[in-house]
């Protein structure tokens, strides 16, 4: 069956950019109609990307704190992400993580990414964009363009943080991890060390 472009983006659940970077790259083929259009078979579009339509596809939703003494308010994060798609009508799972934003390998991270390029994802629910990573969150956001996935991100009209906020954040969580590693998650120096940093934050 042959099909046009906007069909086989929908179909598929990607961009018609994304139809027309494989076609360049040579990964698909088209013909072209006496007026120019192109014109794609479907079997073989689905043979490369074997994906379900985007209606029919999995909404996923991400919770993540970084560490133990954060546990309450991973419980609240779940409770507002399962509310919310509930809300909504979707078919959804949730995926959390317990671990530094900073961590790449985290194993809810892993299977999200995983899922989306299955094409198995066709919407990701996050209560707040910092909840994904820390930095580096824009990569997930691209692949999730690339996949034809929509992002919802709850909490994206509150007053966003100043770049001093932001920067304080930022040195917490790259503090955190490194003296962890050093010192130990739970051990004293390590406390004291963060208790530091904290307040020196706060006098910021």
């Amino acid at each position: 069956m042959k099909i046009r472009i906007s069909q086989a983006a929908q179909e598929l659940g990607v961009s018609v950019d994304t139809l027309r970077r494989w076609e360049a790259a040579g990964k698909i083929q088209a013909e072209r109609t006496p007026g120019g259009h192109r014109r794609y078979d479907l079997a073989q579009l689905r043979g490369i990307v074997p994906r379900q339509a985007p209606s029919h596809r999995l909404t996923l939703a991400y919770a993540r704190v970084s560490s133990h003494d954060q546990k309450s308010d991973l419980v609240t994060q779940v409770a507002l992400l399962e509310s919310f798609c509930s809300a909504n009508g979707w078919t959804y799972e949730v995926l959390q993580d317990l671990g530094s934003g900073l961590n790449y390998q985290k194993r809810g991270l892993r299977q999200l990414i995983q899922r989306i390029c299955a094409g198995e994802v066709g919407r990701l629910v996050l209560t707040h964009k910092d909840r994904l990573l820390r930095f580096g969150s824009e990569l997930i956001f691209a692949l999730c363009e690339e996949f034809g996935v929509e992002v919802v991100i709850i909490n994206r009209s509150e007053q966003p943080m100043s770049f001093e906020e932001e920067l304080v954040q930022d040195v917490l969580e790259i503090i955190t991890v490194f003296s962890a590693r050093l010192y130990g998650s739970r051990s004293r120096k390590n406390r004291q060390l963060i208790e530091t940093l904290r307040e020196a934050a706060q006098e910021l």
